[in-house]
């Protein structure tokens, strides 16, 4: 159940300055403070939305938000960094509508309110006065999107009195996030809601669960932060990756599916589930049963056997309607050849010890980058260079995170070489990176605590 802590003296003195920028804002204090931490994908990279279980982690860095009810049925909303996050406000909760085409900040918090308006069937939602702040870097892959649409949809839930549990919240917020276009899955969401401190998580999907992973002794994860931003829901890289991968699983299910039942496969997990071939079968039989480097609008309505409007209605979304090439062996093979290393991962972390352990692990993370590098192809050279000084300077393993195509890279570093890998970092990748916050830009995270919701005396 997501519930309700009061905030004791010592986190009113650590968060001393933003109640007093909230009382600035609006002339009174908050009633509550919401605080949503970001993530890091330890490895399992855009698999989620193919129906597969990913190995997250919730970070130190996070959102803030202060919360005020108000009576009026309107939303007032401002982010401490005025600059880059102007003021908005509505008085339209009752019918919020929200742009695919202009992706504004607020974008984002509204997709949180306007899912549990719907999903909750809240009438007459109460107005509120709400504050943003945070220091999860924007567009790095770090969640810091789905960590505002997370924070909004729980003060939806607080300011309107609706009790809910944190994995149903997780699913919705999955769905709310794509008001805005984005064909996601649910591990940002599922992670942010559901982290518990000191533990990694191995989340896998219908049904959500989350399982503890304990995190071998004596490693550590450094991010770093290519400085390349790349914000998904502006692109459109993401969105084709989603239909790619959805008419690798049609054609896949056509083939090794009896009748019609292809019909009804939406994800690659859809295939292994129904065909009963193993992850390891189905990479084996790639090469025969999607031979082409790469697919004609054409050929997919041959292998198929369906007109060009059954294409546009049935399989491919409102933002991917003109797309006419895809490259469906490579997307495919990386979905499945990443799932096999996400349980691998796992198993690392509860059965191997000391040097050996790490070194594995670190081999699977820098497989994953290599796989999201030339199958899947979300990498960006910031990336690519990062991940190669990583390793030069004494990392295990390096690995882009999030969606990719510029953002972060997270790097297993043995823990007696932290320091002198930071050092090497900021002084090779860094150097020629003119007023980058190094402090932001590289660091390392323990394994935070999920959202969580204090009140005000």
């Amino acid at each position: 159940m997501l519930s309700t802590e009061k905030l004791s003296e010592g986190l009113k003195n650590k968060y001393a300055d933003f109640i007093k920028s909230f009382e600035d804002a609006y002339g009174c204090a908050p009633e509550y403070v919401v605080r949503v931490p970001g993530r890091v994908n330890l490895i399992g990279e855009h698999i989620d939305y193919c129906g597969y279980a990913v190995h997250p982690m919730a970070i130190e860095q996070d959102i803030i938000l202060g919360l005020r009810t108000t009576d009026d049925g309107k939303l007032q909303l401002q982010n401490t960094n005025k600059k880059r996050y102007p003021d908005f406000s509505t008085d339209k909760l009752n019918n919020i509508e929200i742009s695919t085409e202009t992706i504004n900040w607020w974008s984002y918090f509204l997709c949180g309110l306007k899912g549990v308006y719907e999903d909750m069937n809240v009438e007459n939602p109460k107005g509120m006065q709400v504050l943003v702040s945070g220091c999860i870097p924007p567009s790095a892959g770090l969640s810091s999107s789905s960590a505002l649409v997370v924070g909004s949809a729980i003060i939806a839930t607080v300011s309107n009195g609706i009790e809910t549990e944190r994995s149903s919240l997780a699913s919705l917020c999955a769905r709310a996030e794509r008001f805005i276009g984005t064909q996601g899955g649910g591990m940002d969401q599922a992670i942010e809601l559901l982290a518990q401190e000191g533990q990694a998580k191995l989340i896998e999907f219908n049904p959500l669960v989350a399982n503890d992973v304990k995190l071998p002794q004596g490693s550590v994860f450094v991010i770093a932060n290519s400085l390349q931003e790349k914000n998904k829901a502006a692109s459109n890289e993401f969105n084709s990756r989603v239909v790619e991968c959805r008419l690798a699983a049609k054609i896949l299910g056509k083939k090794l599916l009896k009748d019609e039942a292809w019909k009804e496969v939406k994800k690659l997990r859809d295939v292994e589930k129904q065909s009963g071939k193993s992850l390891e079968d189905l990479i084996k039989i790639l090469d025969s049963c999607l031979p082409k480097e790469v697919y004609s609008r054409e050929d997919v309505l041959s292998e198929l056997g369906i007109t060009d409007q059954y294409l546009r209605d049935d399989i491919l979304t409102s933002n991917t309607q003109e797309l006419q090439t895809f490259k469906l062996k490579q997307r495919a093979r990386h979905v499945l050849s990443e799932s096999n290393r996400v349980y691998r991962f796992r198993e690392v972390c509860h059965n191997s010890k000391g040097e050996q352990g790490l070194i594995e692990l670190g081999e699977l993370m820098s497989a994953s980058h290599k796989s999201c590098r030339y199958d899947y192809e979300c990498s960006a050279e910031g990336l690519d260079t990062l991940t190669e000084l990583a390793i030069k300077n004494g990392a295990l393993g390096s690995r882009l995170t999030g969606a990719g195509w510029g953002g972060c890279t997270v790097s297993l570093v043995p823990e007696s070489k932290v320091e002198k890998f930071l050092s090497e970092l900021k002084a090779s990748y860094y150097k020629d990176k003119q007023n980058a916050d190094l402090e932001s830009a590289i660091f390392v995270s323990k394994p935070s605590a999920g959202a969580t919701v204090w009140q005000l005396s």
